[in-house]
């Protein structure tokens, strides 16, 4: 679900009468299922700014509204504390990615470990066919040094069915996971196989938080990275996100 495909449309949505109920919850949540009757709605709650209240979607998006619905933003919400202007939907959103991704149970992702125990982890929403994951997968070595569980979850960039997507699919079936998962990085053929897997459930997790691209990089308290990043600054960031 497209949030900024939901708002697109809402300027027409808003331009007809909303019958007004009777709290906020009700009205905003009327106005929503108008524009689109399947919004995944987690919950209504005031915001820390007076008359704007905000909407908590599934992964961890999130939307305002006015109390009578009337009107909807998206975009984020700042606070000033002392000279420092602190991102509150950031936050929100990240909480709500956190929950979604460290749900996600070990056994259903490609998991590279430290030796010693882990200080802290990345989750990587990865596609075999990236050249940038492909770079980063060559330093999986150098963060797991550095004391970094790198998890790996599939996202097809070009959807279900696709090269991409069945490599990933053969990746998360064979019997050694990470030495195919090294072989498919290494663009080298991965024996074809199929099981039960989680690559569209992952995939499709990935474009309800807001995964566009490869790699997309999930730290500890959900916030995310789009893009690579060295190895050295990467697991800096992911020690100071546990």
């Amino acid at each position: 679900m497209s949030v900024i495909r939901v708002l697109s449309g809402a300027a027409l949505g808003l331009a007809a009468s909303v019958a007004l109920a009777a709290d906020p919850d009700q009205a905003i949540r009327a106005t929503l299922i108008k524009l689109q009757p399947d919004m995944p709605i987690e919950a209504i709650a005031e915001s820390p700014m007076n008359g704007l209240y905000q909407v908590h979607l599934k992964g961890g998006r999130m939307l305002y509204a006015s109390a009578d619905g009337q009107f909807l933003m998206q975009g984020n919400l700042y606070q000033m504390k002392g000279n420092d202007a602190v991102n509150l939907t950031r936050q929100a959103e990240s909480k709500g990615v956190a929950k979604e991704v460290n749900a996600i149970p070990l056994s259903e992702m490609v998991v590279f470990s430290p030796k010693e125990p882990a200080k802290a982890h990345i989750t990587v929403f990865t596609d075999t066919d990236c050249g940038y994951c492909q770079k980063l997968h060559s330093e999986v070595p150098e963060l797991n040094r550095r004391g970094i569980e790198v998890r790996y979850v599939a996202f097809p960039r070009q959807g279900v069915g696709s090269h991409g997507y069945n490599t990933l699919v053969s990746v998360w079936c064979a019997k050694d996971r990470q030495a195919a998962m090294n072989k498919a990085k290494a663009r080298d053929d991965v024996p074809a196989a199929t099981c039960d897997n989680p690559v569209t459930k992952q995939y499709e997790l990935g474009q309800m938080i807001g995964v566009n691209g490869t790699p997309a990089i999930v730290l500890g308290n959900g916030e995310l990275i789009p893009g690579y990043q060295p190895a050295p600054q990467l697991a800096e960031i992911a020690l100071q996100a546990k």
